[in-house]
């Protein structure tokens, strides 16, 4: 694969030879070729200083990439890995990121920025262009954007007309279909419509049930007006809706050492996920003398339910069954210069604010029940118990007419229950102005001085409670002693940034430019929710003399017995402590350069930076028992490192090739933390930062042949390949994803009104992980894996007319 793009580097260089023959061969920037309005940027992706990526629809689709996991592939520096759900949408970036809380990226679909993370990882179809900014766009963007932005646009039906019909099937049953289409009603109002249908039956199966354990089924619609009264007004809206449910979490046990998965998925309850997402906003647009004005106004909707095997083994130990239900309302106001001056402007306001309700109640089965009681020495009292009934019963009767008797009755047991409910209400408020000038000092110099002020404020009301029991079932009677551990209670707290940004570019007459740029990120704190399982659990041991007591009372009373243990306001200040996580700030600096070369025919983009980060934002289980995961704080860190993309063609574009490389140095200069509550304290000063890959390898390859006078147009053979590692998977670094690539190719064949794609993916069946991660939640230290999809093959119709 590399030597074939090497070979087309050099057949673009030759093409370009005073001594060669005449090529017409030319590289377009890609926002040239698909033209959006942008409502904050000036110029042109490659003419600003910022280092970035722009794919088309028709990448996208001879890529075959579904969302943006797959999108991941193929830009440096930029991984968004499959964690087995949609309800995961974890990006690392530039040495940042995390799997729960504050997302290191920001997303926008149509200007409407995605504020739950839980819809970050749905189904992209229809697309006109994706565009991904890497490093911080803070000041234009806020909050949550510390390392960079992904924005995708759909298709315009005032520039795009006619229907579109996308039929695909696949090995393991993949299925998909799409139908879409778009008309001007007239020469001002033009819309869109449009459905999808995507599924398959998954690769792995449960061995324990028998299911398969990553099938999916997901489906949507969209609808867009666009109206345009005048030159000078327009309106453009958007309501899209999209449902999914599938098994979820294919993890099996890892062996670290190796790396290898070494046995199939067992859980005894199979994890499932099901979202219903709908997004709707509306653009305004007015151009008015000197500059632009830009209204952008959405409404978001997010309904899910996630169950989950946490111990994710064979054993009835534990099940979460997460809810969420968020509401989001999003507001921009934005002006922009559009004259010719030397001076070029945008200022702007921002407002958001996002209700979340979370109900999250912890299940604990026949496998813990029988650990507490050993724990507890419960099968010592049911054998008193029984001795006793029995020694009575004995002196009226035979001892084996008296054991029976007390089998007949019911027999004697003492079961043990635990529920954890929890329900959380942590509603988040964002305000925000901003402003960004770029000043042409020169003919080819230009300033770039921005600023941004950021507030974010945020809540939490917690209701979660122990509900811990021992029944009592003695000769057909059952009495229990119930304690119920409190946890009734809110915090809240705010925080404020300025977000500044400088930056110079120096601009060639060849359309170059090299530039170095100084801009803050930054990663809103705020409250854990997933760690209360081990909050409560942590109560209820250190409350073990109530529990007996009230067991004692129950059995001497034969009455029920309930006692409820509450907390003061120093055990919630202690909590909070625990609960809460901070802000992550970060100082980017950067060079770059975006290069036209042999005349066009090869653009380079390349940038280096180096990242400043205090309070780097981690996702780790909790301690104790690791029944849930928590956002801490790492003192300091940084990252460096470097990116590189290259696009080309020759032989009078009939050869398109494209390479991108990100290599990332990610370290903890000061980061201390425990592995439980009474372990040693451990220093990882030095370590590499997890999950984030040290290399990310892309390349891509197509030819197209020409064809007259026949039924087929054109017929393109393309190639392709992604490649990422050495991933670590804790802060210790005791084990890690080796350096992996995964090989791709495709045959499409234009037959003028539809066209017929053959695809094949991880053509060399390459085994890696793309996830792993140790459980102590039955109390034994387990290492669990996703692996990576195998070989599949497929093929794909599109027809237009």
């Amino acid at each position: 694969m590399m030597a074939l793009v090497a070979v087309s580097i050099a057949t673009s260089a030759w093409a370009d030879s005073s001594l060669a023959p005449a090529d017409s061969s030319r590289v377009y920037d890609l926002d040239e070729v698909v033209v959006v309005s942008q409502s904050k940027e000036y110029a042109k992706l490659r003419q600003q200083p910022l280092s970035s990526t722009v794919l088309t629809g028709n990448e996208i689709g001879s890529l075959g990439v579904r969302d943006l996991r797959e999108i991941s592939d193929f830009v440096p520096s930029f991984v968004m890995p499959n964690y087995g759900a949609r309800f995961t949408s974890s990006i690392y970036v530039r040495g940042i990121g995390s799997r729960v809380n504050s997302p290191s990226m920001g997303i926008y679909v149509d200007d409407i920025p995605l504020m739950n993370k839980s819809a970050f990882n749905s189904h992209t179809w229809q697309l006109d262009r994706v565009d991904v900014l890497r490093g911080p766009q803070g000041t234009l963007y806020g909050v949550n954007t510390e390392g960079g932005l992904v924005r995708q646009y759909t298709k315009n039906p005032l520039r795009y007309q006619g229907t579109d019909i996308k039929l695909g099937i696949g090995t393991h049953f993949y299925r998909n279909a799409e139908v879409a289409h778009y008309q001007k009603l007239s020469e001002k109002l033009a819309m869109s419509v449009a459905a999808f249908y995507n599924g398959t039956n998954g690769f792995w199966k449960n061995t324990l049930t028998g299911e398969r354990t990553d099938d999916m089924n997901e489906a949507g619609g969209r609808l867009r007006l666009v109206y345009q009264p005048t030159k000078k007004l327009s309106f453009d809206w958007m309501a899209d809706y999209q449902y999914v449910r599938q098994h979820a979490y294919p993890y099996g046990v890892l062996e670290p050492e190796s790396g290898k998965v070494i046995s199939e998925p067992d859980q005894d309850s199979q994890g499932k996920y099901k979202r219903n997402m709908f997004n709707t906003g509306l653009a305004i647009k007015y151009q008015g003398r000197g500059f632009d004005f830009h209204s952008n106004t959405s409404y978001q909707l997010l309904k899910d339910n996630l169950l989950m095997d946490n111990d994710y083994s064979s054993i009835d130990f534990i099940v979460v069954d997460q809810s969420q239900l968020s509401n989001a309302l999003t507001q921009e106001f934005t002006f922009k210069s559009n004259n010719q001056s030397r001076w070029h402007w945008t200022t702007g306001v921002f407002g958001s604010y996002q209700w979340l309700k979370t109900t999250a109640p912890n299940t604990f089965g026949s496998y813990f029940s029988n650990m507490m009681k050993k724990t507890m020495r419960l099968d010592q009292a049911e054998a008193g118990i029984y001795n006793s009934i029995l020694a009575s019963m004995s002196s009226r009767m035979p001892e084996e007419a008296a054991k029976a008797a007390i089998e007949k009755a019911g027999g004697v047991n003492i079961g043990v229950q635990m529920l954890v409910p929890c329900l959380f209400h942590t509603p988040q408020a964002n305000l925000a102005i901003f402003h960004e000038s770029n000043i042409d000092l020169s003919n080819h110099l230009v300033a770039t001085l921005g600023l941004r002020y950021d507030y974010t404020h945020s809540k939490i009301e917690y209701d979660t409670k122990g509900d811990f029991r021992l029944i009592f079932s003695i000769m057909g009677q059952d009495v229990s002693a119930r304690v119920l551990s409190l946890y009734q209670h809110s915090e809240k707290t705010s925080f404020s940034q300025l977000l500044p940004k400088f930056g110079l570019t120096y601009k060639f007459n060849d359309g170059s430019n090299i530039y170095a740029t100084v801009t803050k990120g930054y990663r809103a704190g705020g409250f854990n929710v997933q760690m209360f399982g081990d909050i409560v659990q942590n109560d209820i041991q250190a409350n073990a003399s109530v529990i007996m007591k009230a067991a004692q009372d129950a059995q001497t009373t034969k009455q029920n017995v309930e006692e409820i243990i509450t907390q003061d306001d120093a055990k919630y200040a202690a909590l909070l402590e625990g609960i809460r996580f901070k802000p992550e700030e970060s100082w980017n600096y950067e060079v770059g350069t975006h290069l036209n070369l042999f005349g066009s025919k090869v653009h380079a983009d390349l940038s280096a930076y180096y990242m400043k980060i205090r309070n780097q934002q981690l996702s780790v289980f909790t301690e104790d028992y690791g029944y849930g995961r928590k956002m801490v704080n790492a003192g300091k860190s940084y990252s460096c490192g470097v990116e590189l993309s290259l696009r080309g063609s020759a032989a009078d574009n009939h050869l398109n090739w494209s390479l991108g490389y990100g290599y990332t140095h990610a370290v903890f200069k000061e980061y201390k933390n425990r592995a439980s509550a009474k372990a040693a304290e451990v220093d990882y000063k030095d370590n590499k930062v997890p999950f984030v890959p040290a290399h990310t390898l892309s390349a891509q390859v197509d030819y197209r042949f020409d064809f007259e006078d026949a039924c087929v147009k054109n017929l393109t053979i393309g190639a392709n390949m992604n490649a990422q590692g050495k991933i670590w998977w804790d802060e210790a670094n005791t084990y890690a994803q080796k350096f992996y690539a995964v090989l791709g190719a495709h045959v499409s064949a234009d037959f003028g009104a539809c066209s017929l794609n053959l695809w094949a993916r991880n053509l060399t069946d390459s085994q890696y992980n793309t996830f792993a991660f140790s459980s102590k939640a039955t109390g034994k230290e387990v290492y669990m894996a996703q692996r990576g999809n195998p070989f599949q093959l497929g093929m794909d119709l599109a027809i237009h007319f």
